[in-house]
This record gives structure tokens, sequence and C-alpha cells, in this order.
């Protein structure tokens, strides 16, 4: 038999005999701005267990040092710097480096079935993906730091003053930035982070090499200049240098900044796309 006293609590009513404790029941909403401070974390922790912070400082200084130590004596007798000319694609190179990075990040997400679990939640549309980005850039930075560190004791120099040496690091940072968006989006759409990482590796060493990143433009065959010269490493090198230099003009800017504006036309939407898609 139930009694008038039990009859609120088995209809779900609050029990007018027990003291009501204000915000008991009170469910938190977390916001877009926590739940991206929390992934970010997850983000960097991830990094730093897998020894990616690591690599962010190591991989500017091997790479640098593969290629400068051979040819530096060779460029000299040509009468050029070379640790000056060579500078702009170390920092490319690793900016290349930390997209790999972040397709390895997604694609796991993506293969282990995190990216589906996320879309189940709360969790509000593109924190994802932001966070995955802000842990890049977190890793661009340092590359860039390091790679600069490196330039500086094999006799690298911004000549060109402060504001042009901002220029730099700034360029940096945003061509890694729509880089890792591209490759976010590989990553997002792949079955394995391994085969993404080789998938990806080749292009950008091929690029690279055939590129002003490592010799000037006259040093390569002439049926092959045309795609040397215009490619996007070399329009990116070539700026980056004129920053270092001389200063950088507009006209100087101009094919990279396009380059950069096409890359991020197709590379951010593909990424958004690829993150926020369901099946």
């Amino acid at each position: 038999m139930v009694t008038r006293s039990e009859e609120p609590r088995l209809r779900g009513l609050p029990d007018p005999g027990r003291p009501r404790v204000e915000g008991a029941h009170r469910s938190v909403e977390p916001t877009a701005g926590a739940q991206w401070s929390t992934l970010t974390g997850r983000a960097l922790r991830i990094l730093a267990r897998y020894g990616e912070l690591v690599l962010a400082v190591i991989v500017p200084v091997v790479f640098g040092l593969s290629f400068y130590l051979p040819l530096e004596f060779v460029m000299q007798l040509g009468g050029l710097d070379y640790a000056q000319y060579l500078m702009p694609i170390i920092v490319l190179q690793s900016m290349a480096f930390a997209a790999i990075s972040a397709a390895q990040t997604s694609a796991h997400e993506s293969t282990t079935g995190l990216t589906q679990r996320m879309q189940t939640m709360p969790v509000a549309v593109g924190v994802p993906l932001l966070a995955r980005m802000t842990a890049c850039s977190v890793r661009s930075v340092i590359s860039v730091l390091a790679s600069i560190g490196f330039g500086y004791v094999i006799g690298f120099r911004f000549s060109a003053g402060i504001g042009q040496a901002l220029l730099f690091c700034v360029s940096a940072l945003l061509i890694s930035a729509v880089l890792c968006f591209g490759a976010d989006a590989i990553g997002s759409l792949s079955k394995s982070p391994e085969a993404t990482a080789q998938a990806l590796t080749l292009p950008q060493l091929i690029l690279g090499m055939l590129s002003t990143g490592f010799v000037p433009e006259k040093d390569f065959p002439e049926w092959i200049r045309p795609f040397v010269r215009n490619q996007p490493i070399s329009q990116f090198s070539d700026a980056m240098r004129a920053m270092t230099d001389t200063g950088a003009t507009w006209q100087a800017l101009v094919p990279s900044v396009l380059w950069l504006a096409g890359l991020a036309v197709v590379c951010i939407p593909m990424a958004v796309w690829a993150s926020t898609r369901r099946g």
C-alpha cells in the first residue's frame, strides 16, 4: 500500500517533506571555449607523449645539416652565402613535416572512432578540428624557433630589420596553417595513419628538391626551369628569402600570396567538410 508521503516520490515529483537543495539537478552545459581548451590540451599531451614536440626541434636541425654540410663549400665557390640562402627552405620543410604530423593525428582519430564519437556528443561543430589546428600551430612555432636558432649557428642573419623578420615568421606560420588544414582533411579521409604519412612525405620532398629552395634556378636544366620557378615552394622560398636580405616588396610577395590564398580556398573548406561528415 502506497502511503501519502511516498506518492510524490513515485510520481517523480519533489518531496515536500525533504529540504530542497538549489541547483542539485542543474546540468552543466560546456561552452565551445571550454571544449576547445580541453581538446587542445589533450592533443598537445599526445604530441608530447609521442615525441612530436621534440621532433619539432630535431627535424629542422637534421634537415638543415644534411644539405648545408655537403653543399656549403660548393655554393661558396659560386659566391653564394649558403646559410642565408638555405634558411627559407629549412623552415618550409619543417612546416611540411608539421602538416604530416597533423595528418597522422586526424587519421588516428578517424580510424579509432574518436571522430565519430565526438559527433554523437554535445561538442560544438568544428571544435575538434580547431583544437587539432591549435596543437599543430604550437608545433609549428617550435619548429620555426628551432630553425632560426639553427640558422644563427651556421651564420644566418635577418638583415632587413625586425619588421621583415616578423613577416618571415608570420608567413611561415600561415603557410603551415594552410598545409595543416589540407593534411588534416586527407588524414580524416584516410584509413591508415602510416600510409597517410608515407603518401604525404614523397610529394613534399619532390617539390622541395625541384625548387629554388636549395639551389638557384640557373643551376637546373633549362627545360625544367619554368616549373621550378613558378611552383609554390619556389615562390614561398623566394619571398621569404627577400624578407631576410633586402626586404620583401609587395611585387615580390604577390605570387606567394596568390598561391597561399588558392591553397587556403581548397584546403580549409575540405578540412571542415572532412571533419564534420558522418559515415
